[in-house]
């Protein structure tokens, strides 16, 4: 096993391991009508608009595991909405009115890229997304993705990374505080608790 640079063909891995950890580390595909719009907001659009910045870990070939997101997270909001958007927004429409199902939150999350954008985190403008499969957990993958991904935001120039993960994921927080993560207070953070490390 190994860390290397995604290829456009682990795509199908790591749309599987996206939907297979989604729901706080496990399988979410029984969550939702269909659950590739998981991917399509938190895999795809980085690995394809910052594929520099994507990782995965290699088992014999097969992606298990990635780390994946942007330098710049006002800048990739623009692309997302600019280049993301109209090529999958219509597999996924905008719901009318408040999100009433698993499906519509989602949708809802796909077609509101701006969201991400909160003024509390502009000393870490990177921001990330990290996922291994159950069998590949708690062996050391997950600190060497981070430590891949940092060390590539540090050749660049970048001062901090973010991210933002469920807040009752406390194996996920344990994990981020071993790796010298600390809460950013936001403003209104809604169910995310989120994180931040200086570069």
């Amino acid at each position: 096993m190994h860390i290397r640079p995604y290829q456009p063909g682990d795509r199908d891995a790591v749309h599987d391991i996206c939907i297979r950890t989604a729901d706080a580390g496990q399988d979410a595909s029984g969550s939702y009508a269909d659950p590739g719009v998981l991917p399509n907001i938190f895999a795809h659009p980085y690995a394809e608009l910052e594929p520099e910045l994507a990782f995965v870990v290699d088992d014999n070939g097969r992606a298990v595991g990635y780390v994946l997101g942007t330098a710049d997270t006002t800048t990739f909001v623009r692309r997302f909405r600019a280049e993301w958007l109209p090529r999958v927004g219509d597999r996924y429409p905008a719901p009318e009115g408040e999100p009433g199902s698993p499906d519509e939150v989602m949708a809802y999350l796909l077609h509101t890229p701006e969201r991400m954008i909160l003024p509390d985190l502009v000393d870490y403008p990177a921001h990330l997304h990290i996922d291994l499969l159950p069998d590949h957990q708690r062996a050391g993958w997950g600190r060497k993705l981070i430590g891949t991904f940092t060390e590539a935001l540090r050749r660049a120039g970048v001062p901090g990374v973010h991210l933002g993960m469920i807040s009752e994921n406390r194996a996920a927080r344990a994990f981020y505080d071993r790796l010298g993560f600390h809460v950013i207070d936001v403003a209104d953070p809604g169910p995310l608790t989120y994180l931040g490390l200086r570069l």
